[in-house]
């Protein structure tokens, strides 16, 4: 057994090159360009303020800040904004650790999807890291409840999601459920769009909210449906909640190895979660995926060429 390496699939990853997006931020509405860098084994993911002398806040749970239309970090009063669909097509995708680079406080929303994100690492390319990978394994159930909304994470195998909305219509209600660990993001995700009321536009907008939104970048709903359809999915709104799920959960500062519940939640049940489960410590133990036989034999010729196999820190 001593010649049996580890999985590729269970190693750390990164992605091959950098990469670049530009675009406007939802709320905001203001311009941002954004860097993906690739970063060494252990580093996880890190955001950094090009504008505010590379000011770094580190994707976790504990800088979590603003959470109500969309998923804020904040550190020593430092923003950023909107990290959910960046951070669900890094989970997705398997990337574990990489630096973001943006000049302004949001990021871009681009078309309200993961989509462009993952086809970006498709072309760039995923590079597999030494370090084995460490899942937050759940022990017992983790639940938050407010109301008819719920969200829980219990102990299973594998990462699975299940999510049921109950919006008003033209939406009503939906069930959709994935397990990330089919490899399934890419094509059942991924390009599910951010969605509203255009009934709420005026008021969204006196908040402060949507101002960089338009049909180029979110579904606009009327009473009678999609104002700029198709849809992407017959479901895609509620596929659109697990997508930020999958991005708000990123914030437990590994992968999950269990399942998760949600009903009606939202960005604030979904990082209340997250922080109900970093605090309790007898709820999950850190552990990495067993190496199989089947799995050392089938990557024995990738060992034989060494190191080549195993790119990066």
């Amino acid at each position: 057994m001593a010649n049996i390496l580890p999985n590729p699939t269970h190693q750390e990853q990164t992605i091959e090159s950098s990469l670049e997006f530009s675009g406007v931020g939802l709320h905001s509405g203001a311009p941002v360009t954004m860097r993906l860098l690739p970063a060494p084994a252990g580093s996880g993911i890190v955001f950094r303020r090009t504008d505010l002398d590379n000011f770094e806040i580190p994707a976790t749970g504990r800088n979590v800040a603003k959470v109500s239309y969309a998923t804020s970090l904040m550190r020593q009063g430092e923003l950023i904004s909107t990290t959910e669909h960046l951070l669900s097509a890094l989970i997705g995708m398997g990337v574990d650790n990489v630096i973001v680079e943006l000049d302004n406080l949001e990021l871009p929303i681009l078309d309200g999807s993961a989509k462009p994100y993952v086809e970006a690492f498709q072309s760039a390319g995923i590079k597999v890291q030494r370090r084995r990978r460490e899942y937050i394994r759940i022990l017992k159930p983790v639940e938050v409840r407010e109301g008819e909304k719920f969200i829980g994470v219990y102990p299973g195998e594998g990462y699975s999601i299940t999510y049921e909305i109950d919006f008003p219509e033209p939406i009503g209600s939906d069930r959709f459920s994935v397990d990330l660990e089919t490899e399934t993001y890419g094509a059942e995700i991924a390009a599910a769009r951010t969605f509203g009321y255009k009934a709420d536009e005026v008021k969204l907008r006196n908040m402060g909210l949507i101002r960089g939104a338009g049909p180029e970048n979110a579904i606009i709903l009327t009473p009678k449906g999609p104002e700029n359809g198709p849809l992407r999915f017959p479901d895609e709104y509620v596929r659109h909640k697990v997508l930020d799920l999958i991005g708000d959960l990123a914030l437990a500062g590994k992968r999950i190895q269990g399942k998760v519940f949600a009903m009606r939640a939202g960005h604030a049940m979904h990082t209340a979660l997250v922080s109900r489960l970093i605090k309790d410590r007898s709820a999950w133990e850190l552990a990495q995926a067993p190496v199989t036989p089947k799995a050392a034999v089938e990557e024995r010729v990738a060992g034989v060429v060494g190191d080549a196999a195993f790119a990066g820190a």
